[in-house]
This record gives C-alpha cells, structure tokens and sequence, in this order.
C-alpha cells in the first residue's frame, strides 16, 4: 500500500488491490476518511497507520459510492459513523460482483451535506455519472476534490453507466476549479486530468458510432473490442497499465450492453434529415 501526504493534515492511502484509493482527513486526533480501498489487506494496513502508528481515531467512513471495491475498511473501523448517499443500495446492486460480507448500512444518507473537519470543510455533493449514488467530495482549503469512480485516472471505465451522465459529472467536477484531482484508483492527479477524461470519452463514443454505423453488422463487435486505447486519449497521455486494462473492461461493457448504440441511431437520424 501507499502512502501520500496531500496537506498536514489529509493523507492518501493507495491500495494494491485495484490501486484503490482512501484518503483522511485529520483533525487533532480523530479523522474522516472519504471511501476506504478495495482489499481487507489494504484496509488492514491503513488502519495500523492510522490507529496505531499514528494513534488517531476513525470517526466517520463517507462513501463516494457504495460499491465493494471501496468498502473494505467499513469492517476495520465498527465504531466510525458511515456516511452515504441515499441512493446507496441502488449503486451496491447493479455491480457485476458486489460483496455482500462487507457491506455495512450507513449510518446517515444525503443527498448533499457539508461539515466542518478541522481547518477543512468537506463537501458532499450528489454527482451521479458512473454510479447514481456517486458523491463528489469538495475540499476547497485543501484544493483538492475527491472524484471516486467518475475517472480512472486520465479515462473512465463506463460500465453500466450512461456516458452522456457520466460526462456531465466530470464538467461538474471541473467547475470546482480544484488543483488536484483524487480519483478512486491509481492516486492523485492535476486537474487536467479531467479534461483528459472528458477527451476520451467523447473519442471512444464517436469512434464506436462510427463503427456501429459503417461497418458490417458481423464485424461490429470484434472491430469495437479491438480500439486502440491511442485512439482515444487526449495528446501527451501516455497510458498506464491500470488505464490500459480499463480500457479493455470499457469496450468489453460496450459490445456486452450496446453502448451508444443510441447515439449511433440518432447520428444517422440527423444525416438523413
């Protein structure tokens, strides 16, 4: 697991498993932690460096979405409050592989809130895009916003998403205007790293409409799966082996649900007009 210091008082955790992501906030000698990494290996760890390296106390666990692979730590910390949104259930029961052993019901359920952490204020405002519980995480004095699953890192994996949402959710988030970016995988990033997202998204859609609307119907899946990750993102990127797999977990779920197959449709509606 890693370990990376955002300000004195926020620390970022990075877990092996799926590189997911937890970050803290600290105030004196008790902490928030925004999402809680996907392995109990990890959650494990980060609960040794926090509770007995540095001696502080896990008060509240907030989700950024309800699903398995940012919920391990729920089970580390029973005395934290857990906080989600009030669509939680719905984002816990559309994952391909939810696990049921570490679910944990919230506490409390919103649809935006703020609170006051120390020197920071955290806010949590509703922004469905890859999941419709998902949560932005706002820290303006520390300059950061917490993204959870809406990026990973400089693309998106849309699974069952609705881009077009997903999309929206991304604007959102750059509207904020924060320096830095903590995605649900892979760490933090600098804030064009949402353009870059954005960039890939609306290139992998035009691409795939592109097919869908050209190609021999047989050849359609096979040409879909078979997208270079190059061809989708943003000039200057060059993509790490987490964004290469994810990528490939991307044009899986677009061939498996038809994905912009819509837009394909609608594209050729408007040609003909």
């Amino acid at each position: 697991m890693r370990t990376e210091e955002l300000a004195r008082d926020v620390l970022m955790f990075v877990g092996d498993e799926l590189q997911s992501v937890a970050t803290a906030f600290i105030d004196g000698d008790d902490v928030v932690l925004v999402d809680s990494l996907s392995g109990v290996d990890d959650a494990r760890r980060m609960r040794e460096v926090l509770c007995d390296e540095m001696r502080k106390t896990v008060r509240v666990v907030a989700a950024t979405h309800y699903m398995s692979d940012h919920m391990a730590g729920l089970s580390m910390f029973p005395d934290a409050l857990v906080f989600a949104h009030r669509h939680h259930r719905h984002a816990f029961l559309s994952q391909n592989r939810p696990v049921e052993a570490l679910y944990r019901d919230p506490k409390i359920v919103f649809d935006n809130m703020a609170m006051r952490w120390g020197r920071h204020e955290l806010r949590f405002l509703h922004n469905p895009g890859k999941t419709m519980d998902h949560v932005s995480v706002d820290v303006p004095t520390a300059d950061l916003v917490c993204a959870g699953d809406n990026i990973v890192g400089n693309i998106v994996y849309l699974s069952k998403a609705d881009p077009a949402l997903m999309r929206a959710a991304i604007g959102r988030i750059r509207q904020f205007g924060r320096g830095t970016v903590v995605g649900g995988h892979m760490g933090r990033f600098p804030a064009v790293v949402l353009d870059n997202a954005i960039h890939y998204l609306d290139h992998v859609k035009d691409i795939v409409v592109r097919i869908r609307n050209e190609a021999p119907p047989m050849e359609i899946d096979d040409r879909i799966a078979a997208i270079p990750i190059e061809d989708c993102v943003a000039p200057g990127v060059v993509p790490a082996a987490f964004e290469r797999e994810w990528h490939r977990h991307t044009l899986e779920a677009i061939v498996a649900q038809s994905t912009f197959a819509l837009d394909a449709a609608l594209a050729t509606r408007e040609r003909r007009a």
